[in-house]
C-alpha cells in the first residue's frame, strides 16, 4: 500500500470562537470542515494560532507533506520563528495552500515578495470560478466552473508575482474578476493560492471546493527526488589537467 499524503491544516480558529454566526456554519472549527472534505485518503493532522508554537513544531513540519493554511484577523500574531521554519520547510520540498485571507500571511508575504494586496467588498455576492488550464491535476473532475452561491469578493489588482500557472479565474455577481487559483514553486516547494473561504459562508462544504482541495494537496505533494546539495566541491569528478 503507498504511503499516505502527511497534511497539516493550521487555522487561526478565532472568528468561531467568537463570532456566532461562524460558530454556527463550523461548529468544529474550519480546519474540522476542511479535513472532513479532504476525506480518508490522507493522513491529517490540525494546527491552531493559540496552542504553543502554533501547533507548528519543527517535528510535525518536518513530518508534513503538505500545509493548508487559513488566517485572517491574527496575521501580526503568528511568530516570526515559526514563519521561518515554515519557510525553510517550504524550501525544502513541503507543500503549501494557502486559502482565501491568508494572502495576507507572514508566510505567504514572504514567499511571494510583495504586498499581496487586493479589493474587496463583503456583500455576500455569486461567485463563478473559471477553469483556465483544463489539464492541470488540480482542476480534474471540475467542469468548466463551480459557482458558490454567496462569497465575499476579492478583485484585480492582486499584488502578487505572475503565477508560474494559472489555474482559476473568479468573476463575482458585481462585476469583479479575480486570479483566484495560482501555482508557484519555491526552492522544492510547490504553493497553491485558492481564493474561496470566508468564514461567513459554507464554502468549506462546496462539493467542487472539496474537489480542488483534495486534488491542490495530490499537486502540491513533494515526489521525491534527491535533493540538491550546495557548498564547495574540492575533489572534482574528474581529473583537471593543469597546463
Amino acid at each position: 500500500m503507498d504511503k499516505k499524503i502527511k497534511v497539516t491544516i493550521w487555522n487561526e480558529y478565532r472568528h468561531e470562537k467568537t463570532n456566532e454566526k461562524v460558530r454556527s456554519i463550523y461548529p468544529q472549527g474550519m480546519h474540522m470542515a476542511i479535513a472532513d472534505g479532504l476525506g480518508d485518503e490522507f493522513d491529517i493532522s490540525t494546527a491552531t494560532l493559540d496552542l504553543p508554537e502554533h501547533g507548528l513544531t519543527e517535528e510535525l513540519l518536518n513530518e508534513t507533506d503538505v500545509l493548508i493554511w487559513w488566517g485572517h484577523k491574527a496575521h501580526e500574531e503568528v511568530n516570526d520563528n515559526v514563519v521561518e521554519r515554515v519557510y525553510q520547510r517550504v524550501l525544502e520540498g513541503m507543500g503549501l495552500i494557502i486559502l482565501h485571507s491568508g494572502h495576507f500571511s507572514k508566510i505567504f508575504k514572504k514567499l511571494m515578495g510583495t504586498s499581496c494586496d487586493l479589493k474587496w467588498r463583503r456583500a455576500g455576492e455569486k461567485e463563478r470560478i473559471w477553469v483556465v488550464s483544463p489539464s492541470h491535476p488540480i482542476v480534474k473532475g471540475i467542469d468548466t466552473f463551480i459557482e458558490l452561491k454567496e462569497e465575499e469578493m476579492y478583485g484585480e489588482h492582486f499584488d502578487i508575482p505572475e503565477p508560474d500557472e494559472l489555474v482559476l479565474i473568479s468573476w463575482f455577481e458585481g462585476g469583479e474578476v479575480f486570479r483566484s487559483g495560482c501555482c508557484y514553486k519555491r526552492g522544492l516547494g510547490k504553493i497553491f493560492y485558492f481564493r474561496p473561504g470566508d468564514e461567513a459562508y459554507p464554502t468549506y462544504y462546496h462539493d467542487g471546493v472539496r474537489t480542488i482541495l483534495r486534488n491542490g494537496v495530490r499537486w502540491a505533494s513533494y515526489e521525491g527526488g534527491t535533493h540538491p546539495t550546495y557548498g564547495n566541491v574540492p575533489t572534482p569528478l574528474e581529473p583537471i589537467k593543469k597546463g
